[in-house]
């Protein structure tokens, strides 16, 4: 094996075990097509975090067709995550070995393999609009909004009373 094989070494090609729940096919179809994709789901983003700088970072893995920002259903601003579409698999393999855990913003992102992007997938699921995980954090995260929005709801309601 050569001294410096990274493909050899990693599993940038392999799939997590995380899978879209509203996926409409079945699971099998689910994983031929992410074994296929060329579409990486990114996470843990600030809500500050812009597409260029979404852009910047990834772009040094490879020719990036498209990026779509996350955000709330409601409110329509950005809330914590995006799709990237390259043009090849080898382009998004590295963005998975290269930049997956490095830090945006001051937090440490992941990146996923996405079965492929469909319109309406760039909303939060959450009953607020925004990430379903963010509903369920109790602490303070400045990079995420702040409080969860029950949190946030609660606190509002006690500084009237």
């Amino acid at each position: 094996m050569p001294a410096l094989a990274p493909k050899e070494k990693d599993k940038a090609n392999e799939l997590s075990a995380y899978r879209d729940q509203r996926f409409s096919g079945t699971l099998k179809e689910q994983e031929k097509m992410l074994k296929l994709s060329t579409t990486l789901y990114v996470g843990n983003l600030s809500y500050y975090t812009t597409e260029e700088q979404v852009y910047e970072l990834f772009r040094r893995a490879g020719d990036i067709r498209r990026v779509i920002m996350g955000i709330d259903r409601y409110k329509k601003t950005p809330c914590g995550f995006c799709f990237i579409e390259y043009y090849n698999r080898d382009d998004g393999e590295n963005a998975i070995r290269y930049i997956n855990a490095t830090r945006l913003d001051d937090r440490t992102i992941r990146t996923d393999w996405d079965a492929g992007f469909v319109e309406g997938r760039q909303y939060g699921r959450g009953r607020h609009g925004g990430q379903v995980r963010d509903e369920y954090r109790k602490d303070f995260d400045a990079g995420r909004g702040g409080w969860n929005k029950e949190i946030a709801t609660r606190r509002a309601a006690h500084e009237q009373e």
